[in-house]
């Protein structure tokens, strides 16, 4: 795959590489992690579309510098313009986690049309599955801001976010999603931008439910599939299914036996469902 850099207007780098021939298929990633979640399904999406898998910012080799204020509007912007240079006006889009939320704001405040719009299982607009634990990592990352601190917590992530818990994520235990935490955290230790920077996030992502998006969905005028793992605890169904009913045009297809990792537990069955419903 060709790394290659785009350049937002505001100065903001965004690492991405892309791979294959037709036509553009861009597919963000979740919440902590990099392109590399996509890993198990690239050769089979590469041999029918031209394959774009960005870093977030935050994220694998993006922007990470704390001048940024890392808002969820920032986000979008900087998502949408992404979309629109590297996949033309009408991208195919496809997210999961915090890459699939980043999406639907960047569609309900009209920054990004897609021509299809594949959501991969996120909190849409329920409560958080896990908010005490989320709320202990959002302390801890608004606690880099401190002097002094922000090294020492970036040092800390790595510990706690060690390669064995990749495998935990795969419904599978896919050993090689070990690899896809040791990429993810391998530039962390030590680095005070990026833990700084993770402050300014952390202090401005949405804790409560995103219920405004009840009033969104039935303005999605692009066909819409939700693609959901049937062994995901932080993301369950119901979410899926309510959201189903208020999209113009939605369809709904679950994996079965696959979890937060969808990629590593069925590659084969990821890469069908993406080829079918946007090739």
């Amino acid at each position: 795959m060709r790394l290659r850099l785009y350049h937002h207007r505001d100065g903001t780098r965004v690492a991405y590489r892309e791979t294959g021939t037709g036509p553009p298929l861009v597919l963000l990633h979740s919440l902590g992690l990099s392109h590399r979640e996509w890993e198990p399904v690239v050769e089979p999406l590469s041999e029918r579309f031209r394959l774009v898998l960005p870093d977030l910012p935050l994220h694998g080799d993006s922007e990470d510098r704390p001048r940024h204020p890392y808002s969820p509007d920032w986000f979008a912007q900087v998502i949408a313009g992404f979309c629109a240079e590297t996949a033309g006006p009408r991208p195919l889009v496809g997210g999961h986690d915090v890459g699939a939320e980043l999406l639907l704001r960047a569609v309900a405040d009209g920054l990004l049309e897609p021509r299809r719009l594949v959501l991969m299982p996120n909190r849409l607009h329920r409560p958080d599955e896990h908010a005490r634990k989320r709320a202990l990592w959002r302390g801890a990352c608004k606690a880099a801001a401190l002097p002094g601190l922000d090294r020492v917590l970036a040092r800390g992530a790595t510990l706690l976010f060690r390669p064995a818990v990749g495998e935990k994520l795969s419904a599978q235990r896919n050993p090689a999603a070990r690899d896809l935490l040791r990429h993810a955290f391998m530039d962390v230790a030590g680095n005070g931008n990026r833990a700084r920077a993770w402050a300014r996030f952390a202090r401005q992502w949405p804790v409560q439910p995103q219920r405004q998006l009840l009033d969104a969905y039935p303005r999605i005028a692009a066909p819409t599939l939700l693609l959901w793992a049937d062994r995901d605890r932080a993301h369950p169904l119901p979410a899926a299914q309510e959201a189903l009913d208020l999209l113009p045009d939605g369809q709904l297809r679950i994996l079965s036996a696959t979890g937060f990792l969808m990629a590593y537990d069925d590659p084969v069955g990821l890469a069908r469902e993406l080829i079918s419903f946007c090739g």
